[in-house]
């Protein structure tokens, strides 16, 4: 059960969630919601991790400023009607809700073509256009990893299984162990080469499973351009996330 903690940063409280379990390393998470979460091994004192939590103080400040920010200019939820903008690979193209005998949805590039029986049906729109996005998803998704897989397969790298789900704060993950590689289904709002850089990300753990200088060095050598694709996604975050 995670314990609260609150310690003082620059003469404020500085509140997080501290949970003990079985991780070599000290991690830090902030949440949308600006909660902070700390996992480390319970053989590390609590001084220790107290020090670690003060010692990204500022970084912590930094991000929940930012994600307050950020919260101003969300997006509504959805209502499914026409002239709602979706984004696809970066791209926003218009939902048009046109009634037809048949339910069916297309995109031409400029609009998505929503055609369903009865137009003021919420929740089959809703249906309708979640399962062409989740359709969307694994296509995009997955030829994007077969692409970039053959850099990995010369390190004795099996093919990596892939998942697709919501995520909150996270555009990936990975679990080298089980050979598994999670994608944000967002993710698919965000230019091509944004998602190739979170696949190319994920894959470098299956060699090195930290953020460690050893990991960036070998990011940098695959994908020379990578903070820039970082940040077009760090920018848009309130968006897409």
């Amino acid at each position: 059960m995670p314990q609260e903690r609150t310690i003082l940063y620059a003469g404020a409280p500085l509140r997080y969630l501290l949970e003990q379990k079985s991780v070599k390393n000290l991690n830090l998470r902030i949440r949308r919601d600006g909660s902070v979460f700390v996992s480390a091994h319970p053989a590390i004192s609590i001084e220790r991790i107290d020090a670690f939590v003060a010692g990204k103080g500022g970084y912590i400040r930094s991000a929940q400023k930012r994600f307050q920010e950020m919260a101003q200019y969300a997006p509504h939820p959805k209502q499914y009607v026409s002239g709602e903008t979706f984004y696809l690979l970066g791209r926003g193209v218009r939902l048009s809700v046109e009634k037809d005998v048949r339910d069916a949805i297309s995109n031409d590039g400029v609009y998505l073509h929503l055609q369903t029986k009865d137009p003021d049906d919420f929740s089959k729109k809703q249906r309708l256009v979640t399962a062409y996005l989740d359709e969307q998803c694994h296509a995009v998704f997955s030829e994007i990893l077969s692409e970039i897989y053959p850099i990995f397969q010369k390190y004795g790298i099996p093919m990596p299984a892939l998942r697709i789900r919501s995520m909150e704060t996270r555009w990936g993950s990975c679990l080298a162990q089980k050979g598994i590689i999670t994608l944000n289904k967002r993710l698919l709002e965000a230019p091509r080469h944004c998602i190739e850089y979170v696949v190319m990300h994920e894959l470098c753990h299956f060699l090195h499973p930290d953020h460690s200088k050893r990991f960036y060095t070998f990011l940098t050598t695959l994908m020379p351009d990578w903070r820039e694709r970082k940040s077009i996604l760090d920018q848009n975050a309130a968006f897409w996330l």
